[in-house]
């Protein structure tokens, strides 16, 4: 059983991980031949997020971001569009939900490898909408590209 100690750090090697994402994002920047392409935006905080997806024979080959907000929509969109290359749609799906159960319960899933580092969002309700913004344009992109 993880000790106090443990704990704080792991909790600090997990701030630290979504702050190197949110100060240096990767994949961040326009795909010139996206096949899909979505926007959304937090009318609340302002965040806003555009995820272009390029999907060649069912596998995402290459996905980009680009947007403003907040450290914990930004280091989202950085870790999920790493987490993304080389999955199926169906994949993604799966990894989606297990994101939106590490949201409700606070447990890390290592399994979605950076994006772990957002279990701490649990504990604060109000910036779920901030985490799973990239989600929602990714799901959007997905399914232009589908259409495509």
């Amino acid at each position: 059983m993880p000790t106090p100690a443990d704990s704080a750090g792991l909790a600090a090697l997990y701030q630290e991980r979504i702050l190197e994402h949110y100060r240096r994002p990767r994949h961040k920047g326009a795909l010139e031949r996206a096949t899909g392409v979505h926007s959304v935006k937090n009318p609340l905080c302002g965040d806003a997020v555009t995820v272009s997806v390029l999907v060649v024979n069912g596998v995402v080959a290459d996905a980009r971001f680009t947007g403003t907000g907040c450290s914990i929509m930004q280091a989202s969109a950085s870790m999920l569009m790493e987490l993304v290359r080389e999955r199926t749609p169906h994949e993604i799906a799966d990894c989606a939900l297990r994101f939106d159960a590490m949201l409700a319960n606070g447990t890390a899933d290592e399994t979605l490898g950076a994006l772990s580092a957002l279990a701490g969002v649990a504990g604060f309700p109000a910036r779920h909408k901030c985490a799973k913004l990239a989600w929602r344009a990714l799901a959007g992109a997905l399914e232009q590209s589908a259409g495509a």
